[in-house]
């Protein structure tokens, strides 16, 4: 057994081998393409031997690969046997997860059935908040929260950088709009984000003045859809345009990116313990997310 190289190093072999691609081999285990990457060449550099061929845009197996992918299949298939036979199948684990609003529906949803098929064994249930405070955490595991990191009611963790952009209805031939032709409105606002406008067009050197606003949201998702209707502009964050326009939604980003105090934090729950493996698995996931 001393010579048997690191389990996590064939794990991410054999995941790389069955799809002869790196990018699908990350997605299915839940870890970075650099990180798989990472554990396939010091698998090699223990072996002393290349076990895949790396060319652009295509990976083949060695001969020697092709072999040892066989044996190390066999082997982590009797592993899986021999667990299921003696423990039972793995008990679905619940997470309990408080998120924005606006957060939860132009981010988070239609990313939630890629972690659910790469980890069918943890099961999620989200709990939206419009407020940050309109609710405790005593019964969550963990929560995001947009914000400035002020709180000292629970651990906390920064897990991004944000950016505001002004957005108009991309039907209507939308392009870059200057700080004055913003200024023209007509002005979405969304209820607790007044500011935004103010902080954007400060921004640009242009001093803001309230033109008509035919419409106050409490949401994000409810500026979006005003805004794609040609209802007028809203700022919002850079995050959630670009999500909003991934998924089909007729708008367009008009201005320059700012810079915002505003941050997606992890703040922990009460119910959570620290190890527990799905909290740290959906952490990761969520960590990764928001860094790409």
């Amino acid at each position: 057994m001393q010579n048997s190289p690191n389990l996590i190093w064939l794990r991410s072999f054999e995941c790389a081998a069955r799809h002869l691609s790196f990018t699908v081999a990350a997605q299915e285990l839940g870890i970075t393409q650099s990180a798989l990457s990472l554990h396939v060449r010091s698998l090699e550099a223990h072996l002393g031997c290349p076990l895949f061929f790396r060319a652009a845009r295509h990976l083949s197996l060695t001969e020697v690969g092709q072999a040892y992918a066989f044996s190390i299949r066999r082997a982590l298939g009797d592993i899986d046997l021999s667990t299921t036979s003696l423990f039972g199948t793995s008990q679905t684990q619940d997470l309990i997860v408080r998120v924005p609003i606006s957060t939860a529906t132009m981010f988070l949803a239609h990313r939630l059935p890629e972690f659910s098929c790469n980890h069918p064994n943890v099961s999620i249930r989200l709990i939206s908040s419009i407020w940050a405070e309109s609710a405790g955490r005593e019964q969550v595991d963990f929560e995001l929260r947009l914000g400035t990191g002020d709180w000292n009611d629970a651990p906390f963790e920064k897990i991004s950088d944000e950016h505001i952009v002004p957005i108009a209805c991309s039907k209507n031939g939308a392009t870059t709009l200057s700080g004055k032709e913003l200024l023209q409105g007509p002005q979405i606002q969304i209820l607790g984000f007044q500011d935004m406008w103010l902080r954007y067009l400060a921004a640009l050197d242009v001093e803001y003045a309230t033109a008509s606003s035919p419409v106050a949201v409490d949401t994000t998702i409810a500026a979006v859809d005003v805004v794609a209707a040609g209802g007028g502009y809203a700022v919002v964050l850079e995050r959630f345009a670009k999500s909003a326009i991934d998924t089909g939604r007729t708008i367009a980003i008009v201005g320059d990116r700012i810079p915002i105090e505003e941050s997606h934090f992890i703040v922990r729950g009460q119910k959570s313990k620290p190890h527990d493996s799905a909290v740290k698995i959906f952490e990761g996931w969520i960590k990764e997310k928001f860094a790409s």
